[in-house]
């Protein structure tokens, strides 16, 4: 296996991502503080900026958004009535969508901000100018609920849908500094907030700072027992030739729900690459279910 075309390619590519909010910052400074002037444009510049890179390299078939998703309790399918009993319910706003607009409806759009029934989400990133401490657990939590927001009707678990790619994105990172390592803290976080088992596909796949590191969810076997049900996590530190990493990892994870077997039959092309970098075990959180 080679691969390394594509490991350079998506290098050059992430690089280029940095660069263009490095200009923004440049262009527009704060006087006072690292980045940019107007701190709000700022953070909405990173979501367009991630947007549109991704947009770049998806199918067709799939829009990058931003907006909310409703679940309205209402018939699904030919006749079913698995949401018999609930009620309507909807996301808080979420910074980037996937969503297959090739196949799936949308209930009100404008520009790039719609609002969305579930069964078309791919994924949802947060997306953050930097990452902080106090992002983790309520970005997660968020995430979380989002997860069962678009948590598919059927009542037996292996006739579900595959659930979307969750993550929590930032151009850079301001941890605070202590004796505990970061990824260590943020495995110790997400522990914390899933005491009580989610489902697997409720759980974050990514934290990630594109300039240097990310926090990563295996996929679990694909049958599952009460012996291995368990969300194990990761951590990778990257050099300045690896910056491909999270980006092809956000891309990857995107294309694994897209073209999973639950959602349709086309094969996955072979398009990143990812080059052997053992990436240090942080611990398992043990999950419900799988979705």
């Amino acid at each position: 296996m080679d691969g390394k075309r594509l490991r350079n390619f998506w290098n050059q590519e992430v690089k280029a991502l940095l660069a263009v909010y490095r200009q923004f910052e440049t262009l527009l400074p704060s006087p006072a503080t690292d980045g940019a002037a107007h701190r709000g444009e700022d953070g909405r510049y990173v979501e367009a900026l991630l947007r549109s890179y991704l947009q770049k390299y998806l199918p067709k078939d799939l829009e990058v958004l931003t907006g909310f998703i409703l679940r309205p309790a209402v018939k699904t399918g030919k006749n079913t009535r698995y949401r018999k009993g609930e009620t309507d319910q909807h996301s808080t706003q979420l910074d980037i969508i996937v969503y297959e607009t090739a196949a799936f409806p949308v209930f009100q759009r404008i520009g790039e901000t719609v609002i969305v029934p579930p069964e078309g989400v791919i994924a949802v990133l947060s997306v953050k100018k930097k990452l902080r401490d106090s992002d983790v657990v309520a970005e997660c939590k968020a995430l979380a609920a989002v997860g069962k927001v678009c948590r598919s009707d059927e009542s037996k678990p292996q006739e579900r849908r595959r659930g979307p790619f969750l993550a929590l994105v930032g151009a850079g990172s301001q941890l605070a500094d202590t004796e505990a390592r970061k990824e260590k803290k943020i495995f110790e976080k997400l522990e914390g907030l899933y005491t009580n088992p989610f489902a697997f596909d409720d759980m974050v796949g990514f934290i990630g700072d594109l300039s240097g590191w990310y926090v990563f969810k295996e996929r679990p076997p694909k049958k599952t027992t009460p012996g291995n049900s368990v969300a194990t996590y990761r951590y990778l530190s990257l050099s300045d030739d690896e910056l491909h990493h999270g980006f092809q990892f956000l891309l990857t994870s995107i294309l694994s729900v897209y073209y999973d077997e639950t959602r349709r039959t086309v094969k996955r092309p072979g398009y990143t690459a990812f080059p052997k970098k053992p990436a240090i075990k942080l611990g398992g959180i043990p999950f419900a279910s799988l979705r």
